[in-house]
């Protein structure tokens, strides 16, 4: 099913609907144009790329997100938390159809099992100005997943709402100047545009509770500390 169809979205869900995209883009962090002899260079992006927000449950309580940990071994962002996703393909008939086919690929997920609920407006990236559309979905009827491409990612698991909401969880990390909200997550870090986005749903549905946003951790610190083995330049 590639439909967006918000009709359907569980009533503990609705609440999650309608996040405004530039608040989003906002804790991401926005890409500053590199400058060459005081005139903006534009550096070309790529093709356009979509991401899977699977949420499954009957609450807030029991519910929880799909995510996946990108292999070590990746060119780019490896080691990395990830929703599901990647670019869009000439055959793909839609941003939802790149979604759920990336998810497929990665974790076997069956669409079929899957309905879409909204399409937010695109983000980018803040390291390379990539734009990427985030698709709300709920998992309508739960099965197994499993990291399906071993070479691009190396686990998949589904980590429950309430604690992505515990401020135990809930830090903040600074890298030179940017600093951006992150989570913990089954010994790993989650941090950057997947981080943005878990931060603004959670902030937009009003499911997040009061937590520490002011003291500020160092991301290498915190990486070192964590299961990414991740990489940074």
């Amino acid at each position: 099913m590639s439909q967006l169809l918000p009709e359907r979205t569980p009533e503990w869900l609705k609440p999650a609907l309608g996040v405004d995209p530039s608040q989003v883009q906002e804790l991401i962090g926005n890409r500053q144009a590199s400058s060459l002899n005081g005139t903006n260079v534009q550096v070309p992006v790529k093709r356009e790329a979509a991401v899977l927000m699977l949420l499954s449950g009957e609450s807030v309580e029991n519910g929880s997100i799909l995510l996946t940990h990108r292999s070590p071994s990746m060119r780019s962002h490896s080691g990395q938390i990830a929703f599901p996703g990647g670019r869009r393909d000439p055959a793909d008939t839609s941003l939802v159809d790149t979604a759920l086919r990336e998810a497929w690929e990665e974790t076997d997920l069956q669409r079929n099992s899957v309905t879409p609920l909204e399409q937010w407006d695109q983000l980018h990236i803040r390291a390379t100005g990539n734009p990427v559309s985030p698709i709300l979905a709920h998992w309508t009827q739960p099965g197994e997943v499993y990291p399906a491409s071993p070479d691009e990612t190396d686990d998949v698991f589904l980590m429950p709402i309430r604690e992505l909401v515990d401020p135990r969880n809930r830090f903040v990390v600074g890298f030179r100047k940017w600093q951006g909200p992150a989570f913990h997550a089954n010994g790993y870090v989650i941090w950057g545009f997947t981080a943005g986005v878990l931060s603004a749903l959670l902030q937009h549905s009003g499911w997040s509770v009061p937590w520490d946003n002011n003291s500020v951790m160092d991301l290498r610190d915190s990486l070192k500390n964590s299961r990414n083995n991740e990489k940074m330049s």
